[in-house]
């Protein structure tokens, strides 16, 4: 996994060599967009919508189930979001997709979703397959930006945000390392509780979901200004096994902020730790790119220190081949 993750920045270059290639017909009306994908292929909806909330004039939906919402129709853009092609969820949602006659996208590395693809001869953009899907976000975001962008919802050029991205993780390589060997030695053992201040929400969870599969720990997250109305008041007592991390960005909102600089005396009362990670860059593509990567390395640096395999998934493996059976 961290030959995987050290490769970050080139999988990122391939991906936009992949889009510049991509060949993809314009879509019609839109009225409204749905994501549908799920763990490691559908996080990049969730980073998606966020980066292009405050630009994209119709709703964007990120769908991480069986089923699409009712409103679906053939004023509806689908991207079907699968890295094996095989996700049982996804598969169904592609279905019903099809039924409703939205038109459809479809992001993935081969298996049934893209068997289904070409039968009906949607647009479609091949991935490299072969990886565990979450060491893979590189290809299949940046696809997702590229059909968002090639179908008109943005002015911004996300694309070219990318390169930059790139080069600002070339350029803090070492020292993103650095920090992140740091902060897995203060998570060691703890009870890891992820807060981000209401601009890069998809980031964190794709922090909590690297935890959970690369170290193998349980953890959450919450985010401001929402958990003030609510999980604040569970912090009521010493708990020496929980250690807080934030993720923050330079576009986090005045009043949150504030929100936060009075609730951090708190958290740090009550846990063992509070550790602020602020992403560097000048655009949000890059400080989204930024915390994604330095959460990645400490997933895989706790791994290290569990001195467990980061890549072995054989509980989700097992319960896929129990549901096969049904």
């Amino acid at each position: 996994m961290k030959t995987l993750v050290e490769r970050f920045t080139s999988q990122l270059q391939e991906a936009l060599d992949i889009a510049d290639k991509a060949v993809l017909t314009q879509k019609q009306h839109i009225q409204n967009i749905i994501v549908t994908g799920l763990g490691g292929s559908g996080i990049g909806g969730t980073i998606l919508a966020e980066l292009i909330q405050s630009e994209c004039p119709v709703p964007v939906i990120i769908n991480k189930d069986y089923f699409l919402p009712e409103f679906v129709n053939n004023h509806s853009l689908v991207i079907i979001s699968s890295y094996s092609g095989n996700t049982e969820e996804t598969i169904s949602a592609m279905q019903q997709a099809i039924a409703k006659k939205a038109q459809i996208v479809c992001v993935t590395s081969g298996g049934q979703i893209l068997e289904i693809a070409k039968q009906h001869q949607y647009d479609t953009i091949i991935i490299p397959g072969g990886h565990p899907p979450r060491s893979c976000i590189g290809y299949s975001l940046v696809q997702l930006i590229k059909i968002i962008q090639f179908n008109g919802f943005v002015k911004t050029d996300f694309l070219k945000q990318v390169k930059d991205a790139i080069t600002l993780l070339n350029t803090e390589h070492h020292s993103i390392k650095a920090e992140a060997d740091k902060i897995a030695k203060q998570l060691f053992q703890k009870l890891t509780v992820i807060y981000s201040l209401g601009t890069c929400e998809g980031t964190a969870v794709r922090f909590r979901q690297q935890i959970n599969e690369n170290s193998k720990m349980l953890c959450w997250h919450h985010t401001l200004p929402e958990m003030n109305h609510n999980e604040l008041v569970g912090w009521v007592e010493k708990n020496s096994n929980l250690a807080v991390v934030t993720f923050r960005t330079s576009f986090d909102y005045e009043r949150t902020i504030k929100r936060y600089e009075l609730c951090k005396p708190l958290f740090s009362q009550y846990s063992s730790s509070v550790i602020d990670i602020v992403a560097k860059g000048k655009t949000k593509t890059e400080q989204f790119f930024y915390l994604i990567n330095i959460g990645d390395w400490i997933s895989c640096y706790l791994a290290d220190l569990k001195n467990i395999d980061p890549i072995e998934v054989n509980v989700i493996t097992k319960l896929k081949n129990e549901l096969a059976k049904c």
